[in-house]
């Protein structure tokens, strides 16, 4: 399972990390818990949070965006 914090963009974050499966990563949308989206993941939570991070920061509101994107426990 990873975590994203993020105040903002929140749907797009979810409809883009909904979308994607390559590399044996995918995301599930979990919960919503304040600002932090929680997204079950298969493969390797560490390259998934990554994975998130680096999909997201690609996107034109990304590059702007303050988040967090990290594996949980």
């Amino acid at each position: 399972m990873i975590s994203i914090a993020s105040a903002m963009q929140q749907e797009e974050i979810k409809n883009l990390l909904a979308d994607y499966n390559e590399e044996g990563i995918s995301y599930t949308f979990k919960e919503k818990k304040g600002i932090k989206l929680y997204f079950d993941v298969t493969g390797d939570a560490q390259q998934a949070a990554a994975t998130a991070k680096q999909l997201i920061k690609a996107q034109p509101w990304g590059s702007v965006l303050y988040f967090q994107a990290v594996a949980e426990g």
